[in-house]
């Protein structure tokens, strides 16, 4: 199988575990970390399974990296629990190096540069103060865009970029 035909098998099967990880996300999140939770305040939750993509599709691992640096970077394994710090735009990757999720807390305002960012994964916004979050395509082209506190499932392969604040 050619390179090209791995990697679009492998973006279907990601897509396709990012809607089912979706629908996790919805029902299994308190209602602290659902979308319109009180600002100011740290989300709890637990985290999902591994996306299916993660279990069924054998790649090199690379773990994915963000540029600058975040505040913090932390592994969480699957089915345990998570938080997001007030004032940080958390986001979560699958790390395939370590299967574990990996968190990102993005505090500094900035314009962070995703690598090895691939299927499905979410974010959680506990920024205060109302910023707008703005997720970018390989051209510089809005791929996801929000401003208020909560959570979202996302698919990492179109989004090259993250500006966490306005």
């Amino acid at each position: 199988m050619s390179t090209t035909t791995s990697l679009n098998l492998i973006r279907r099967v990601a897509l396709l575990a990012g809607v089912a990880l979706a629908g996790v996300l919805v029902l299994a999140a308190p209602a602290s970390a659902r979308p319109g939770g009180p600002p100011g305040r740290d989300h709890a939750f637990t985290l999902p399974a591994a996306p299916a993509a993660a279990r069924q599709v054998r790649v090199q691992a690379v773990a994915p990296t963000v540029s600058p640096a975040a505040r913090q970077v932390r592994h969480v394994a699957a089915g345990k629990p998570a938080t997001c710090a007030s004032g940080n735009l958390c986001t979560f990757v699958w790390d395939p190096t370590t299967s574990s999720w990996k968190i990102f807390d993005l505090f500094t305002c900035a314009r962070y540069s995703l690598a090895n960012w691939h299927g499905a994964g979410f974010y959680v916004n506990s920024q205060t103060g109302g910023p707008t979050v703005t997720f970018y395509g390989q051209t510089g082209n809005v791929v996801n865009s929000f401003t208020g506190t909560g959570t979202g499932s996302q698919n990492w392969d179109p989004v090259w970029s993250i500006r966490n604040c306005t």
